[in-house]
């Protein structure tokens, strides 16, 4: 039985059509109709590597409660509220939290400390020492900043920068002299 009406019977040479009948007129109301969704549009076009600002780094922290035996190398700033042993040089800033301690060897851009450090800071720009921070070691930066009530066993070299390096560098001359 036929719903519709062809004016013509399909024969085998000609293709069937392919759009659906439309609904009878005494059937339920319609389902609506499909809708189609968007195709992604895809960017094949390579992208530059986008640089991050030093201030924008993503932080990596070592929580409290957990104790980490190692070396940490690279660039992004480090927050220390555990136990860390081993050495930090970093391209970034340094915290080291209250409550927290690090034993070992220290290179960063820039260091707080509000918890313990047993070593030396070497080579930092800005170190600044908190009322609870407490620094068993020798620190060299271009500026430190002390707050009362901290703690500092050893040497202390700040605001020399670049001219200690160039007086450092300049090579001796030793001449010995013979009497005749």
């Amino acid at each position: 039985m036929a719903l519709w009406k062809d004016s013509a019977a399909p024969t085998k040479e000609a293709p069937l059509p392919m759009t659906p009948p439309p609904p009878p007129a005494a059937a339920a109301p319609a389902e609506p109709a499909l809708k189609r969704e968007p195709e992604p549009v895809m960017d094949i076009a390579p992208k530059a590597p986008q640089r991050v600002a030093s201030r924008e780094m993503k932080e990596s922290v070592v929580a409290p409660e957990i104790t980490i035996t190692g070396k940490i190398v690279g660039a992004g700033h480090v927050r220390i509220a555990g136990r860390f042993e081993g050495d930090v040089h970093i391209q970034g800033d340094l915290t080291i939290e209250q409550g927290a301690k690090l034993t070992g060897g220290v290179r960063a851009e820039s260091v707080t400390i509000a918890g313990e450090i047993e070593g030396n800071i070497e080579n930092a720009v800005k170190v600044e020492l908190m009322a609870t921070g407490v620094i068993n070691g020798d620190i060299k930066a271009g500026a430190l900043t002390v707050a009362a009530g901290s703690k500092m066993r050893g040497r202390a070299e700040f605001g020399w920068g670049d001219e200690q390096e160039k007086s450092s560098s300049t090579p001796l001359k030793m001449e010995s002299r013979h009497a005749s």
